[in-house]
């Protein structure tokens, strides 16, 4: 199977329409999008390239049911998740396209895709931004030197108070993956785990009330579950600047070779991987 991976397209037309033309030129049987997939809440008024107010539907939507219509049967599947910079009041126009048949929603989901089980989780540990849509404690209530809790911050979907201050990424991949058999499975993550190539931030040096700020800044518990579970690959996108810092895109975790499809340039980061063997993935700057 071909599949391809692209993460943290921010809205950014010029890097969907570069995707959406290798899927056209290559058939992948399936792409997976890994998060931060809307303009920035920040920039979305006067966004260059995306001047409209609906985006996965008045752009993301209708590019991809052209693309349905086009190849037809050749169609590929496309799972995808939401990233910490994705608002949340966004999720329903993701569910809608979902009922359409556009893409397959799958955080906190779990969709078989031939021999293979997809699950996808979209929630970050605590960073220092004031959007907590999708933050989570990480395995415990502890915050990094410099982070805002979620229990602080702004959000654009009500949760309850029990919520903001007791869940936990931990508790999540516990109920997601179950007792489940994870030897074919493929996992689509926003965050990194952490300690790993794919979650080094460009936080060298710097102090918070003189503590010195970890510069790893992803999921203990994402990394502690592969670990444990030993899942047959995982994708991650969130740090953008990870792969520049440390000059690699994969890593691994014991048997799970992890992939990163984040990227700080202005290409698209494609990532080519067959679930077949995944050690041979490739990773292209279009």
């Amino acid at each position: 199977m071909r599949c391809f991976f692209a993460s943290d397209l921010h809205g950014r037309t010029d890097r969907y329409r570069k995707l959406f033309a290798a899927v056209e030129a290559e058939r992948p049987d399936a792409v997976f999008l890994g998060g931060d997939l809307l303009p920035s809440p920040i920039r979305r008024v006067g966004l260059a390239d995306w001047c409209g107010a609906d985006f996965v539907n008045g752009f993301l939507g209708a590019e991809m049911l052209g693309l349905r219509s086009r190849l037809k049967e050749a169609a590929p599947r496309v799972f995808l998740i939401m990233g910490n910079d994705d608002i949340r009041v966004e999720e329903a126009a993701f569910l809608d396209g979902a009922a359409r048949g556009l893409w397959e929603y799958v955080h906190m989901g779990r969709r078989e895709f031939g021999p293979y089980l997809v699950y996808g989780y979209t929630y970050v540990p605590p960073s220092p931004f004031l959007l907590k849509d999708w933050e989570r404690y990480d395995v415990s209530r502890y915050v990094d030197p410099g982070c805002v809790s979620p229990e602080e911050g702004i959000r654009t979907f009500p949760v309850s108070e029990d919520e903001k201050r007791y869940a936990t990424i931990q508790e999540d991949l516990k109920s997601l993956a179950g007792f489940d058999n994870l030897c074919r499975a493929i996992f689509l993550f926003h965050a990194p785990p952490y300690d790993t190539v794919l979650d080094r931030a460009a936080l060298d040096g710097r102090m918070v009330d003189h503590a010195p700020v970890d510069v790893h800044v992803g999921s203990i518990a994402i990394r502690r579950f592969i670990e444990k579970r030993q899942p047959l690959v995982t994708l991650h996108g969130h740090i953008h600047e990870s792969a520049r810092l440390t000059g690699s895109w994969r890593d691994r975790l014991g048997f799970t070779p992890i992939l990163g499809g984040a990227h700080d340039g202005s290409e698209l980061a494609l990532v080519r991987f067959d679930p077949v063997d995944p050690d041979n993935a490739t990773r292209e700057l279009i």
